[in-house]
């Protein structure tokens, strides 16, 4: 088949140009930033598109031309900038669908999600159920919606998050942990969502789920068993409490976490196994087989950096602040500018030295907790500290034998620095 593909960049979608290519298909992807060399030597080829703009069917009927089958794998979970639901979800996908029928497509894929149906509540949910039945009433010969359950895979933000809070000494549940989730890896869905192209394929809501339902209690220690970090700890959050967390959560960007997502998760993610064993022509693959034990210690190690980064970036920045405010008063002035002579300062530069450190520790310290590219400021940190632990060395040496040892403190300070200009970056974050 000539099959075209809709956010083939995405998690899911660079799996599927994959499966795809491995069973024989010829792919067009359509991609908003497509790259800007062609796939020599594969059945594989790109144009730009985007749900933004690409919103009537005269969009999409040229590039239909000798297309077999189209699946929508373009979404997502929450709102930010030009990227909107009623564009992304229901907009263009409606248009791309309806072309689809202008054309005679013979086989159409969207992938949903699971709780897009009459009962939704999240703008997420009632978007993609739009399109859904949207797709479903037009004249097709074969329209399939598939709606996934929370699907877990490398790379993966719901992943990145669960193996996150798996890893953490003391694990925080919303409310009792008894919300349920039925998680699917992602190779049983990209699986499943190829095996949908086949002439027997059934039609209709699909819904993709993993082999059980359990509490998200449980799901969280299984997690933590197979990433080989001993017994999990809980402790209880109250729900009203989470309930403001999600709220103020859903201000910051890329929080996986918001008013919606929380609701989503109280409603529960769990639908029948048994179309999706039929497309596997298996049981999907339990929870714990998710992770391989030979890749067990570095997602365990993938996760415990997850929020140790952020706690460390944290923690580094105080000490900037911190040095900064005392530096500006809470210290005596004169006790300072008196140390700045013992350095050899000339009088007439002391203040402006003393002050001028001050504002540009405060300034590193306010960068780190609010700039999102920040290994120069782990650089500058770092030429900082080595140009005061050389003046001191100079000129205050006595500092080296100092009890309580504030200039060779300078050395795990400068370890971290390092250590967090190589990994705290936004590249590293998002992989």
């Amino acid at each position: 088949m000539i099959v075209l593909l809709t956010g083939a960049n995405g998690f899911l979608g660079r799996r599927l140009v994959t499966a795809l290519l491995a069973a024989g298909h010829h792919v067009i992807c359509a991609m908003r930033h497509p790259p800007a060399t062609p796939a020599y030597g594969q059945p594989l080829r790109y144009f730009a598109a985007d749900f933004t703009r690409d919103l009537e069917v005269g969009d999409w009927l040229p590039r239909l031309a000798g297309v077999d089958a189209v699946i929508n794998a373009a979404g997502i979970l929450r709102e930010h900038g030009t990227q909107r639901f009623d564009t992304i979800h229901v907009r263009g996908p409606c248009a791309l669908f309806a072309a689809c029928a202008a054309a005679s497509v013979a086989r159409v894929v969207q992938v949903s999600a699971l709780g897009a149906d009459e009962a939704a509540t999240s703008a997420y949910h009632r978007s993609k159920k739009a399109a859904d039945d949207y797709l479903l009433g037009l004249p097709l010969a074969s329209a399939a919606v598939v709606q996934p359950s929370l699907i877990y895979g490398p790379g993966g933000t719901s992943a990145r998050l669960f193996t996150r809070l798996a890893s953490l000494p003391l694990i925080p549940l919303p409310g009792d942990g008894r919300q349920l989730v039925q998680p699917l890896h992602v190779d049983d869905a990209v699986q499943a969502i190829v095996a949908l192209l086949d002439d027997d394929a059934p039609g209709g809501r699909v819904p993709l789920v993993g082999p059980e339902a359990v509490t998200l209690r449980d799901w969280l220690a299984r997690l933590r068993t197979a990433m080989g970090l001993g017994p999990a700890r809980f402790v209880s959050v109250p729900a009203p409490l989470v309930a403001l967390g999600a709220r103020a959560a859903g201000a910051l960007p890329g929080s996986l976490l918001d008013h919606d997502t929380w609701q989503m998760l109280q409603r529960g993610n769990t639908g029948d196994a048994r179309l999706t064993r039929a497309l596997l022509g298996r049981p999907p693959r339990p929870p714990a087989a998710f992770i391989a034990r030979d890749e067990a210690r570095a997602v365990a190690t993938s996760a415990r950096l997850g929020w140790l980064l952020p706690l460390l970036r944290v923690a580094m920045a105080l000490v900037w602040i911190v040095t900064g405010l005392v530096s500006l008063g809470i210290h005596p002035v004169a006790d300072s500018l008196a140390l700045l002579a013992r350095a050899g300062l000339p009088e007439a530069w002391r203040p402006a030295a003393l002050y001028g450190a001050a504002t540009l520790d405060l300034a590193i310290g306010l960068g780190l907790l609010v700039l999102r590219r920040r290994r120069w400021l782990w650089l500058m940190q770092i030429a900082l500290m080595l140009f005061y632990t050389a003046v001191i060395t100079l000129k205050l040496p006595e500092f080296w034998a100092h009890p309580y040892g504030p200039v060779l403190k300078n050395l795990p300070l400068l370890a971290l620095a390092w250590l967090m200009a190589e990994l705290d970056t936004p590249a590293r974050e998002a992989a």
